[in-house]
């Protein structure tokens, strides 16, 4: 079970959101290389990244952070972008800079051809973000819901050759309340490809929680909010869960 910080761009600063809320956002560094470095220090095999401006733009916003953090990280691990990628050129432009997966979540669903087009562009590179709520997906940075189920649509998305789904459960990201294990497990097994964790990793116990079920096709869990107000210890956390997938 990989842990992956999720480090969360807007304006240029490292912040973490509430439930998506754009004015409620938590500064927590100016510095986006430098944070980087800090999780990689800490253990990280992979990094998450997420435009928060470039979400509700439909563009890229924060490109001179990402690469900063990109030029910090270099080869060492591989980094996951989403935020605002809607057309194929901007794909192109996020690889060449050296991201490894790029992550398509509004534009897939409201524009399924344009998924299938990346997927065949580049095979092996890009992952698909859903988030859902009481089994539906929402769109637009959560402020819509559609009425897609969302088991439905990874089947379909998978079909097109994405690498991996990353599955939000948008009433507990970023509120610290645990993840929901059983949604998330629902959806992994209904799929061949991975899928990873994302929202409401609170502690300990929730890793444990995704470990223990790891098998079932979870091959990793985002975390934020946790592992920057002290809640989890990230090294931990990792040293935890490669204990448990190692059977000891």
């Amino acid at each position: 079970m990989l842990l992956i910080p999720a480090i969360d761009l807007k304006d240029g600063h490292c912040v973490r959101l509430k439930q998506g809320v754009m004015d409620d956002a938590t500064v927590f560094s100016e510095n986006p290389g430098a944070m980087a470095r800090h999780w990689i220090e800490q253990g990280a095999r992979r990094l998450h990244l997420v435009d928060l401006n470039g979400a509700f733009a439909g563009k890229p916003k924060n490109e001179s952070a990402i690469k900063a953090i990109l030029q910090e990280v270099g080869e060492e691990i591989p980094v996951q972008l989403g935020g605002g990628i809607r057309d194929l050129d901007t794909i192109e432009r996020c690889l060449d800079d050296g991201i490894t997966y790029v992550i398509i979540g509004t534009a897939a669903v409201k524009n399924p051809g344009f998924l299938h087009d990346a997927c065949t562009a580049f095979p092996g590179h890009i992952i698909v973000g859903l988030d859902a709520k009481d089994g539906k997906v929402a769109v637009d940075g959560w402020s819509k819901m559609t009425g897609h189920d969302v088991i439905d649509l990874a089947k379909k998305f998978e079909d097109y050759g994405v690498e991996g789904v990353i599955y939000t459960d948008i009433g507990r990201d970023g509120m610290l309340s645990g993840v929901n294990v059983e949604a998330t497990v629902k959806l992994a097994q209904a799929l061949r490809i991975p899928v990873i964790a994302s929202g409401g990793i609170a502690s300990l116990d929730d890793v444990k929680a995704l470990c223990a079920v790891a098998d079932e096709g979870i091959m990793g869990a985002i975390t934020g909010r946790a592992i920057y107000e002290g809640k989890l210890d990230f090294r931990k956390a990792q040293a935890e869960a490669d204990k448990i997938a190692n059977g000891n």
